[in-house]
C-alpha cells in the first residue's frame, strides 16, 4: 500500500508572512486522515511546523501517521526548510512516541498549576521587594543572553536565537520594570539578595517568565521560595492558575516544579532536516 499526501488547498500566505497548506493523507488514493503544514511565525520560512496531524480511527496503528510525518518532512525540504517543529499535548502519548521515534527532540515543555485561595507564606528570613531601575539593566542583559543560549543549545542558529531574545524581551517589557502586569522582584534572605523573579499577570492566569537563584546561593531552597513568591503574587492578583516553560535538560528545575504540583500540558519538539 502507498501512503501519500494530497493537497486540499492552494499554498496559503498569511499576513505575518508565514505559508501553510492542508493535505489529505491517502492510502492508495483513499483518504485516511489530514495534515496541516506551515512555516514558523518567529523563525520564518526556514523552519516548518506540523500544525495538525490526524489519522482516522480505523486506520490508526498501521503506520499511517509515521509515513505522513515523513512525507511532511519532504514537503518542508521542498519549501527550503532546514528544521521542522511540532507541539504535542501532554496527554497525546501516541503522538509523542511517534515524534521521538522519528528523531524529534523535546526542546521544552509548558507546565501549569491550579492555585488555591490563600497565598503561601515565604520561609522565615526571606522577603521580596520590587526590582529597582538600577538593577533592571544588568538583569535584562543577563536574561537576554541566557535566553539566547537556551535556544542555541537546542538547535537554533545563533543569529536567530539572539534576534528572538531581543524581540521577545522588547515586546514583553517595553516600559522596563514599569511595564503593566509585569512583576519584577528581588528575593532577599536575611538581608542578602539571593534571586530574582519575573511574573506576568494575564487574563487567563499568571505566567513565570524567569526565575533565578544567584550562583553563590543555590542548593539552599531559594528556588522553591521564589516559586512560592510567584504563587503568592498570582493569588494576590486574583489569578487561579500559574504556568511556566521549562527547557529540556534542566533537571533540577523540572524536579522542583513537579514537587510543587505543576503538571505538563504540552511538549515542544524539533528535528533538523538533513
Amino acid at each position: 500500500m502507498t501512503t501519500t499526501l494530497r493537497p486540499t488547498e492552494p499554498l496559503q500566505r498569511a499576513a505575518d508572512g508565514t505559508r501553510s497548506r492542508r493535505y489529505q493523507v491517502c492510502v492508495n488514493s483513499r483518504p485516511v486522515g489530514a495534515i496541516h503544514l506551515g512555516t514558523h511565525p518567529v523563525f520564518g520560512d526556514a523552519v516548518a511546523r506540523i500544525l495538525d496531524l490526524r489519522i482516522e480511527e480505523p486506520d490508526r496503528r498501521r503506520g499511517r501517521g509515521t509515513v505522513a510525518a515523513l512525507a511532511a518532512e519532504e514537503v518542508a525540504r521542498g519549501w527550503g526548510c532546514g528544521r521542522i517543529e511540532a507541539a504535542v499535548p501532554a496527554d497525546a502519548e501516541t503522538a509523542l512516541r511517534l515524534a521521538t521515534a522519528l528523531g524529534y527532540v523535546v526542546r521544552n515543555r509548558n507546565m501549569r498549576k491550579t492555585l488555591g485561595d490563600t497565598p503561601p507564606d515565604l520561609p522565615a528570613g526571606s522577603r521580596a521587594r520590587p526590582m529597582t531601575e538600577a538593577e533592571f539593566g544588568p538583569w535584562l542583559d543577563k536574561g537576554r543572553e541566557d535566553y539566547a543560549q537556551h535556544w542555541i543549545a537546542r538547535g537554533v542558529p545563533e543569529a536567530e536565537a539572539r534576534a528572538k531574545s531581543e524581540r521577545d524581551h522588547a515586546m514583553l517589557l517595553p516600559d522596563g520594570p514599569a511595564t503593566p502586569d509585569m512583576l519584577l522582584s528581588v528575593l532577599e534572605h536575611e538581608g542578602t539578595r539571593v534571586g530574582t523573579l519575573w511574573l506576568a499577570l494575564r487574563d487567563e492566569g499568571a505566567f513565570v517568565f524567569d526565575v533565578e537563584t544567584g550562583t553563590a546561593h543555590r542548593g539552599r531552597g531559594h528556588g522553591r521560595t521564589l516559586m512560592l513568591l510567584a504563587e503568592a503574587q498570582a493569588v494576590a492578583a486574583g489569578k487561579r492558575t500559574i504556568g511556566l516553560n521549562v527547557f529540556a535538560g534542566n533537571t533540577p528545575a523540572e524536579r522542583l516544579y513537579e514537587s510543587l504540583g505543576y503538571e505538563t500540558t504540552e511538549y515542544s519538539l524539533y528535528k533538523q532536516l538533513l
